[in-house]
């Protein structure tokens, strides 16, 4: 029997003395797992190129709960330690056995997927357990079993032991601030969270099946009665994860199918079928793989978030993936798995580490590629679905500078009639009759089909295309375009006139002299609050509407920003602003003034006031009570 001291250094001794290697002591199980895991890949990968003289088969690593006994077990059939490397790999924890082994065979191939450090990780079984047992034996002939003892503190114990067959036994006591980690149930939830897609098959206990050889009879009585023997049930080993995921196959051996039913295991609870996919496979300059999934996308910038999850070897690391995926595809749902990228380390770590930016770099790149070959195969569907994935590419566009300039290949434009348009394209068709007297191209859209349709229809009447743009982001894509584009401005055609909005060298002669116009904003102002409403007076069509409420595209955009996230300091918090634009070319505005007495000018003004309220959708509660009832007594 070997007694001793465990040789701890500066640099390694908090993962043992004080047993906070992580955060959440839940870590321990996906350690140890993967540790397991890591044997069992080393052991394959040394038959594979004829170092070891053994059967690899088919092994699988065990979990068991002694839950009377106060233990939990993780069994490998992986390669196994000597005495001599219990020491060198548990004892001398400055050395990690797989460290060692990539060292040793770098140039025998691929490393099979080596996982973890083998060493620093097995302590944090010392952060739920009392007393941790090794029970090993070496792949390697001729070599006897040991185990090693130890609670917690630099001494251990390290005997031989019979145990015959190859692989690892770690045996944890588990402490009574711990017994949370000998229910059942408990053990299955992290198996299931952090060793879901490992690559070596783990049991947890067992469960029946039918009987997949046993075809039930159907026997006929006398009567002509029939009956069907129950079908015989089977025992086997309940298998807990998914060894061969969709995103460590190549995109060549799977449809459709195979990427939407691998999207029903990831989120068992979402019942909609992804709008497409994207397969990530790189192994230079980096190693990653995985696969994105678009979602039907609402227009909540935060709900979606947190859909990602990121693997290390297939061992989960975390679903919060910002800093690793670009921030405006962490709203995407799927897999990213990299041996590149740490498995406990901080987020700030993870921002500031190269290859990890090298990674977001990529992401963005293929998610444009993808989205593009999408655009150019299929541009009809591509329309279809445009709705549900444009808050991600507005997004992208305005947070990545790259991603804006591929996205000029697939960003559409919706039109309030169904057309989509690409910048370029949209360009094309307005350039000549949207373009105003100084030479600068107005984008008109409108956010709100419904509310603003008399405006949409003033100016579809012209010729004119009006853009359909209506989500929470738009206000600040607009700003980027305008300051990327040269010589172009959007207005929402609620902004003013639609002959102000785009104006053009003929300019309309009012049928009101100058005098009469002074007279006429007079009796507006005294009749109309200047709280709320800028009085304009402009000459129009005369069958145009009589009085027009707009809203200044400056102020209303800036609010808008600052209402996501932008915009200049301050504009949030003010008040609504909104024009009174007066046609007075209109026949009824002529009325208003001529009119000669004072009761039926006001019925008049209060009248095409609340008409023009109305149209926009200020007009509510009592106010609108009171129209209601004002109408009606004008039809006496």
């Amino acid at each position: 029997m070997t007694k001793g001291s465990i040789n701890v250094s500066v640099e390694n001794i908090f993962p043992l003395i004080k047993k906070f290697l992580y955060s959440d002591h839940e870590i321990f199980l996906r350690e140890l797992v993967s540790n397991a895991t890591d044997a069992t890949l080393k052991l394959k990968h040394l038959t594979n190129i004829g170092e070891a003289k053994v059967e690899y088969g088919n092994p699988k690593i065990e979990v068991k709960i002694d839950k009377e006994g106060k233990k939990l077990h993780i069994i490998d059939q992986g390669l196994g330690m000597t005495a001599d490397e219990v020491e060198k790999y548990i004892n001398q924890i400055a050395f990690s056995g797989a460290e060692e082994f990539l060292d040793k065979y770098k140039d025998a191939g691929k490393d099979a997927g080596i996982i973890g450090h083998f060493g620093l990780g097995f302590y944090s079984a010392f952060m739920v357990a009392e007393k941790v047992e090794i029970i090993t034996k070496s792949f390697k002939e001729g070599t006897e079993g040991a185990r090693w003892t130890c609670d917690g503190s630099p001494e251990f114990t390290l005997v031989p032991d019979s145990k015959t067959d190859r692989g690892t036994e770690i045996v944890l006591h588990i402490a009574d601030d711990s017994l949370e980690f000998l229910e059942e149930s408990r053990i299955r939830e992290l198996l299931v969270k952090y060793n879901k897609f490992m690559p070596i098959p783990i049991k947890f206990g067992t469960k029946e099946i039918n009987d997949p050889d046993h075809k039930p009879e159907t026997k006929t009585d006398k009567d002509g009665k029939e009956t069907t023997e129950p079908q015989r049930k089977i025992t086997v080993d309940n298998i807990i994860n998914n060894p061969n995921p969709a995103w460590t196959k190549q995109p060549t051996e799977l449809e459709d199918k195979d990427y939407n039913a691998f999207y029903r295991e990831l989120y068992p609870m979402q019942f909609e079928e992804p709008l497409f996919h994207i397969h990530l496979n790189v192994d230079y300059p980096f190693n990653l793989t995985g696969i994105l999934y678009f979602p039907k996308m609402s227009g909540d910038l935060n709900i979606q978030k947190d859909k990602i999850q990121l693997y290390q070897n297939q061992v989960f690391v975390t679903d919060n993936v910002e800093g690793i995926v670009p921030e405006f595809l962490t709203m995407l749902r799927g897999v990213i798995d990299s041996p590149d990228i740490p498995l406990n380390v901080s987020r700030s770590y993870l921002q500031a580490d190269g290859a990890v930016k090298k990674i977001s770099s990529y992401i963005t790149r293929k998610v444009a590629d993808k989205l593009k070959s999408l655009f150019n195969d299929n541009r009809e569907d591509f329309e279809k679905k445009w709705n549900d994935i444009k808050i991600v590419i507005e997004y992208g566009m305005l947070s990545e500078d790259k991603f804006f300039e591929k996205a000029e290949a697939f960003a559409l434009y919706p039109t309030v009639d169904g057309k989509y348009y690409t910048y370029q394209e949209l360009f094309d068709k307005i350039k000549d009759s949207q373009t105003d007297k100084d030479g600068k191209l107005v984008i008109l859209y409108a956010s709100n089909e419904d509310a603003q349709h008399s405006y949409i229809e003033a100016a579809t009447t012209k010729g004119y295309e009006v853009l359909l743009l209506d989500s929470p982001i738009v206000s600040h894509l607009m700003q980027k375009l305008e300051t990327t584009k040269e010589n172009i401005t959007f207005a929402r055609v609620d902004a003013d006139h639609i002959d102000n909005l785009i104006k053009k060298d003929d300019t309309k002669i009012s049928k009101l002299s100058e005098e009469q116009q002074t007279e006429l904003e007079t009796i507006l102002k005294e009749a109309i609050p200047a709280e709320k409403f800028m009085v304009q007076l402009e000459a129009m069509d005369s069958d145009a509407s009589p009085f027009i409420i707009t809203q200044p595209e400056f102020m209303r955009r800036m609010k808008e920003m600052q209402a996501t996230g932008g915009g200049m300091f301050g504009m949030g918090n003010l008040p609504e602003m909104y024009n009174l634009v007066v046609n007075t070319n209109s026949e009824l505005v002529g009325e208003i003034l001529n009119t000669k007495t004072k009761k039926k000018q006001e019925r008049l003004i209060s009248q095409s006031l609340d008409l023009a309220r109305l149209s926009q959708g200020l007009l509510k509660g009592k106010e609108l009570s009171e129209f209601v009832k004002r109408s009606y007594e004008l039809l006496k």
